[in-house]
C-alpha cells in the first residue's frame, strides 16, 4: 500500500524552507574595529548555539536553530575587521550532535600563519 503524506500549507512552507536552508553556506561574521574594543556578537535567537573559539580575536561562530533542525553540513566563515577570515566545516553527524547538545570542537583553516578550534556546547 502507498503511502500517502498530506502537508498543510504551513507545514509544507517550513520543511521548504529548511531544505533551501540545508544546502546554505552561512557566513558568521563578528566587528572588530580598532586596538581596544571588543567583538560584537551577532544576536542570537532561541535554539541558536554559539561556539567558543580558542585564542579569539574577534571572530564569532554561530550555528542557526534552522541549521540545527535541517542536520546537514555546513561550513562557516569567520571574519574580521582585521582582514581576514578562517572557514570552518562541520560534517552532518556533527552537526546532528550539535544539536543534540553534545560538544563538538573542530580546527578552523589556516589564515595568516594560525587557526582556531571552534567548540560548540
Amino acid at each position: 500500500m502507498a503511502d500517502t503524506r498530506i502537508l498543510t500549507r504551513r507545514a509544507f512552507t517550513i520543511e521548504a524552507a529548511l531544505a533551501l536552508l540545508a544546502g546554505a553556506a552561512i557566513t558568521v561574521s563578528g566587528c572588530y574595529g580598532g586596538n581596544n574594543s571588543s567583538p560584537t556578537s551577532p544576536s542570537l535567537q532561541p535554539g541558536d548555539v554559539q561556539g567558543s573559539i580558542s585564542a579569539n580575536h574577534g571572530h564569532t561562530a554561530i550555528i542557526r536553530a534552522a541549521q540545527l533542525q535541517a542536520g546537514n553540513a555546513v561550513t562557516l566563515t569567520l571574519t574580521t575587521g582585521s582582514g581576514h577570515s578562517h572557514s570552518l566545516t562541520l560534517s552532518q553527524a556533527q552537526v546532528m550532535s550539535i544539536g543534540s547538545g553534545s560538544q563538538v570542537s573542530q580546527e578552523s583553516s589556516s589564515t595568516e600563519a594560525h587557526t582556531h578550534i571552534v567548540t560548540f556546547n
